[in-house]
């Protein structure tokens, strides 16, 4: 069987890490951490691909601290918009598919239903902003040569995220307060990798959304890790941590968060033939993984 040759930059983030685990007999692999290619020095993507020749670039390497990028604008444009600008010249000259990832954060969250493909974007932080840029920036070189899936509250058992924050806090604190209205949807990353490898085979193009299925405020996110970690013992029965509820005021952050930023998957999901699982079923299987 012909194997198909895919490159993937920022395979030690969360979404790198599960194309990795979940990559099919289908493709031969090549993973690249931040430590071996920068993606914002346009020569050494450059002669990467020339060297490498894949036929799908996937881009899972993002600038992506929301409050850092505040003061660190000109670092989260460099990665999110050059680095994306030069991975989509470098696929373009090398004949490649580029699957490039984008963010919910693209939007204002001021609309009360959920946010369809082509819904003008509004960021309102510097985070959100750097990821439009990056996406114009691959639209601009690339067109449909080019998939950008934009995703959302993305978490897995591997690296830093909000699940694993909330269970140390949950078992160091008596009571947390958690942001009550912002609602979105969380994605496991190993649902999101297989998306991926499900829309290389498919050839899909353009810009889609995928997250996994239902919505949630942080708050709905928290008190669902804090019941399913204690079934399955990852948290103490005997140490139960109240979780309140808070307003986005209550707990003031440097960038401004969208208030609403569930996306519209239909498109995606009639495209790909499939629905996701429900986002607490999605969090109860990636919690068993870390119980094993």
């Amino acid at each position: 069987m012909m194997q198909r040759n895919v490159l993937v930059v920022g395979a030690n983030g969360q979404l790198g890490h599960e194309l990795s685990r979940t990559v099919p007999d289908s493709v031969k692999l090549t993973a690249l951490g931040e430590s071996d290619l920068d993606i914002t020095d346009q020569v050494a993507v450059m002669e990467l691909t020339n060297k490498n020749r894949p036929e799908y670039i996937i881009n899972a390497a993002a600038y992506t601290a929301v409050d850092k990028a505040e003061e660190q604008a000109d670092l989260a444009y460099r990665v999110n918009r050059d680095g994306a600008a030069n991975l989509a010249e470098a696929a373009k000259q090398a004949g490649a598919r580029l699957i490039h990832l984008s963010t919910d954060f693209i939007f204002d969250g001021n609309k009360s239903s959920p946010y369809l493909i082509d819904d003008d974007p509004n960021p309102l932080g510097v985070y959100g902003a750097s990821k439009q840029a990056g996406d114009e920036a691959v639209i601009s070189l690339m067109g449909d040569q080019a998939l950008i899936i934009r995703t959302a509250w993305v978490y897995s058992s591997h690296g830093q995220n909000f699940v694993k924050t909330m269970l140390g806090l949950m078992s160091e604190r008596e009571e947390l307060g958690i942001v009550a209205d912002q609602i979105g949807t969380p994605t496991w990353a190993n649902g999101l990798a297989r998306m991926i490898w499900l829309a290389l085979d498919a050839d899909l193009a353009g810009v889609h959304h995928w997250t996994d299925a239902g919505v949630a405020s942080w708050y709905d996110f928290a008190v669902a890790v804090s019941e399913e970690a204690t079934k399955l013992g990852l948290l103490s029965t005997d140490k139960n941590c109240r979780i309140k509820p808070i307003r986005t005021q209550d707990y003031p952050t440097p960038a401004t968060r969208p208030a609403c930023s569930v996306l519209d998957k239909t498109i995606t999901w009639n495209a790909l033939h499939i629905t996701p699982d429900h986002w607490r079923i999605a969090l109860r299987n990636m919690l068993q993984e870390l119980a094993a």
